[in-house]
Order: C-alpha cells, then sequence, then structure tokens
C-alpha cells in the first residue's frame, strides 16, 4: 500500500517531460516538486552557512543534513524513472572524489598542526613583534607573508598567523589594523590561488587533472598584482610611527625544523605521485604523513628521555606531554572537512535533478567562458568558491587551459573583495572583532576590485598561449 501510494506521489511530483530519459544520462528534474524541493532545501541549508557567525552553529551541521535529505529525493526521483541504481552509481563518484579530498586535507592539517604545537609559529610571530618595524614595514611584511605562506598553508591558518602580528602590535590603532586585516586577506587569497595546495579550490582542479602542477604557476603575476595594486593603494592610509617593542622571545621546539623539512618531502611525493605515477595526490600525502608518523615516535621516545632522564626538560613550565601524531590529527578541523562532505553531496544532488546542466548553458555557452568564469570570482565573494568551483567541475565545460586558469584564479581571489567572501576574511572578523568589520572591509573594496581586475586582464595577457590548448 506505501509502495502504491509513494508510486502514485512521485508521478504527481513529477512532469511526464522528465521521464523521458534513459540510460546513464541525468534527466531534467529542475521543474518537478522534487527537483525544486531540493533546490529549496539547499538555499535554506546555504543560507544557515552564510549566518553562522550570528547563529553559532557550525557551518558542517546544515550541509551535511540538506545532503543527506537530498539524496533521498534523488534516489526517489530515479527509482520513479525506473532507474534504482542510477543514484547509487552518483552518489558512489561524489564519494570518492570526497575521499580524496578529505585524505589530502587531513595529512595537510596534520603537518599544520604539528608545526604549531612546536611553536614554529609563535617563533615567526615573536620574531615580527620584537623587530621594531614601522607599521608601514609590518603592513607590508604581513601582507607579504601572508601571499608566501598561503600557498604551502592554508589562508586561514595563514590570515590567523598574521592577524595576530596585526593585533600584537597595532592592537590599539584602529585604522592600521582594519587595513592590514584587509591587506592580509587579499594577500592570503591571491597567494594560494597559484598554488596546488593553497586553496581547496585549486586543489579540486589540480586532483582532477584539469591543470599540470606547474601550469598554476603562470599564473603567479597575476595573482600578485592582485594583492599588490590594493596593497599599494591602502598602505597610503597606514601612518610611519613605530610601535613599542616587547621582549617576549619564542622558540620552536625540538624537531620543529625537521617535520618542516618532512612536509616539503610530502609535498614532492604527492606531486610526484600525481606527475609521475598518474596516482591521487591523496595517496601520496598519506605517504608522507606515514612520514611524520615514523618521526613523531622518534621523537616521542627522545622527549620522554629528556623529561626522565637526570637533566629532566620542561619545555613549558608546567606538567609536559610528549609529542602524539594522533592528538594532531584530531585537532585537525573537522568541521571544515565534514562541511565539505556536505557541500560535495549537495552540488552532486543538484546536479542530479539537472541543475548544473542548466546553470552550464546559461553561464558558458550563453554568456561565454571568460565572462562566465569572471562572474564565477563575483560570486565567490558572496558564496563560498568551494561549491561554487565543485559546481564548476561538476559541469565541466569544455576549456582551455587558459579558461581553467582563469576560473582557478577568479574563483581563489574573488572572496577577497567581501570579508565574507573567505575563510580568511571570516576568521579575521572573529579575532579583531568591531575593528575589523563588514562595513570596515567594504570601504575598500574599490581597490581589492582594481586588483581583481588586473590581474584578469594580466592573465588574458601574459597566458595567452594557454587559451589555445
Amino acid at each position: 500500500m506505501f509502495n502504491r501510494l509513494m508510486t502514485l506521489l512521485l508521478f504527481v511530483l513529477t512532469p511526464v517531460s522528465a521521464f523521458a530519459s534513459s540510460g546513464n544520462e541525468v534527466a531534467d528534474l529542475t521543474r518537478t516538486g522534487l527537483g525544486i524541493l531540493a533546490a529549496v532545501l539547499f538555499i535554506a541549508a546555504y543560507t544557515l552557512v552564510i549566518m553562522e557567525e550570528k547563529f553559532h552553529l557550525r557551518k558542517s551541521k546544515p550541509v551535511i543534513v540538506a545532503a543527506g535529505l537530498m539524496w533521498v529525493l534523488v534516489a526517489l526521483s530515479y527509482q520513479a524513472l525506473g532507474r534504482p541504481e542510477h543514484a547509487h552509481t552518483a552518489i558512489l563518484h561524489n564519494l570518492t572524489e570526497y575521499a580524496e579530498l578529505f585524505l589530502f586535507l587531513l595529512a595537510a592539517m596534520t603537518y599544520i598542526n604539528a608545526l604549531e604545537e612546536r611553536d614554529a609559529f609563535k617563533a615567526l610571530r615573536s620574531w615580527l613583534v620584537n623587530k621594531g618595524f614601522t607599521l608601514r614595514t609590518l603592513f607590508w611584511l604581513t601582507g607579504l607573508l601572508a601571499f608566501l605562506i598561503s600557498p604551502v598553508a592554508d589562508n586561514l591558518t595563514t590570515a590567523l598567523l598574521m592577524g595576530a602580528v596585526v593585533m600584537a602590535v597595532g592592537g590599539s590603532n584602529k585604522d592600521f589594523v582594519v587595513v592590514a586585516c584587509i591587506n592580509i586577506v587579499v594577500g592570503a587569497n591571491a597567494g594560494g590561488a597559484f598554488s596546488p595546495f593553497g586553496d581547496i579550490t585549486t586543489l579540486m582542479v589540480w586532483q582532477k587533472g584539469k591543470v599540470d602542477f606547474f601550469e598554476f604557476f603562470a599564473i603567479f603575476i597575476p595573482s600578485l598584482l592582485n594583492w599588490i595594486i590594493p596593497a599599494a593603494l591602502m598602505s597610503m592610509a597606514v601612518p610611519k610611527e613605530k610601535p613599542e617593542v616587547t621582549d617576549e622571545a619564542v622558540s620552536m621546539k625540538l624537531g620543529a625544523k625537521r617535520i618542516m623539512a618532512l612536509f616539503l618531502a610530502t609535498i614532492v611525493t604527492a606531486v610526484s605521485f600525481h606527475n609521475f605515477l598518474h596516482l591521487p595526490p591523496a595517496v601520496g600525502m598519506m605517504l608522507g604523513l606515514g612520514y611524520l608518523s615514523f618521526f613523531a615516535y622518534w621523537l616521542k621516545k627522545k622527549e620522554h628521555r629528556l623529561m626522565t632522564g637526570d637533566n629532566p626538560l620542561d619545555l613549558t613550565g608546567h606538567q609536559h606531554e610528549t609529542f602524539d601524531l594522533f592528538r594532531k590529527v584530531a585537532k585537525s578541523e573537522w568541521d571544515t572537512l565534514l562541511f565539505f562532505y556536505g557541500v560535495i553531496l549537495c552540488v552532486g544532488g543538484l546536479g542530479q535533478f539537472g541543475y548544473l546542466a542548466s546553470l552550464s548553458r546559461f553561464m558558458y555557452d550563453g554568456l561565454g567562458h571568460t565572462t562566465a568564469n569572471i562572474l564565477v570570482g563575483l560570486l565567490s565573494a558572496v558564496i563560498d568558491n568551494i561549491p561554487v568551483m565543485f559546481a564548476v567541475l561538476t559541469m565541466d565545460p569544455q576549456m582551455s587551459h587558459g579558461q581553467w586558469l582563469l576560473v582557478t584564479l577568479t574563483a581563489g581571489v574573488g572572496g577577497s573583495l567581501l570579508s565574507i567572501g573567505s575563510a580568511a576574511g571570516v576568521a579575521l572578523m572573529g579575532s579583531a572583532r568591531g575593528i575589523y568589520t563588514f562595513g570596515a572591509h567594504l570601504k575598500w573594496t574599490w581597490a581589492v576590485a582594481l586588483g581583481y581586475a588586473v590581474s584578469i586582464a594580466a592573465h588574458l595577457f601574459l597566458n595567452a598561449k594557454y587559451f589555445t590548448h
């Protein structure tokens, strides 16, 4: 009885035209009741993500729920079409993509957490604070370091590190803190755009095989211009006064430099797996995590001997715990990792209803590749660049390498236009609460937009050869 009622309901909610599809093709279900319900579900979930700061609801929660419910709707829709196996095959494809992204990021986050525990970032911050630089010099240094560190570390970690330096030195000078925070956000996002390791969007493009590892560096100069132009304009508002210097000095703990070397070796391993063995980069990253696990074993034994020997070494001034790799894994940003799961499955679900095919026809066939890819960057300022880029990759428009590099650039740097457009901006709004705000960033959006436009023009001019293949 229940099955008959469900079948009848699906036939009522699904137009007859949708039943014309056969085989493994995605049916056009955008005008069906279940298709519209799926779109409403995604919009509602993403509204909660955008309002994370207001409701204090972790961004992963609404998208995980939406993803599960959306795939229920996908399964019911394709069962009504007489293709019950379609949803199973489609979701396995999305889960495989998520697994690669998850394992890659888990290894990278563990290394970052290990370096943080070894006080590598604290030592850098202490060095910058104690050097006695003027505010204008510090403005340029923090922006430059954000640009240079984010290609290896994620833009969130980079922004928080540089933001801590700015707050420690110029916390009482609100005008300086505002422009310095904007400079850090723009620098971190621009630095992440030309490296497969710098941003989730670049990582996805690389793992999909749309752009080779070394081809990303073709957008180095456009990315640099994207940061340096607004930085030059904002620096005029920074005074040359010299803040007070503190005497605090922080030294890195045992093994910090060797962990840096292992992280570099891990990156080389991941690149080699992808370029020479044609294996997923995530497998190389997990091998690199194995490097760290063996070093962690040695480090744990070494620190234990130092603490229990004739001359105990207390590295913290309190009861010291030895290095534990699994605690570094546990401290990974699980909210972010689970958010990616929800986003990938939500966007994948919308794709099964035909929304991405319709969007691709409108953007890439209707507006043209260049206009569409510039629009992707503008959308990234309002909507997180991860679902936007995953949608583009799922649409898979037939584009040249130059266009794939363009969308990588715009999706990476477009989030700098607004403070809510990137993880770096949201994080700094939290750490500099009440000083660096949405409105404060908006006052300098014109300068960031100028850098955005120049970076696109530079790419179209400098990398014209990539648009022919």
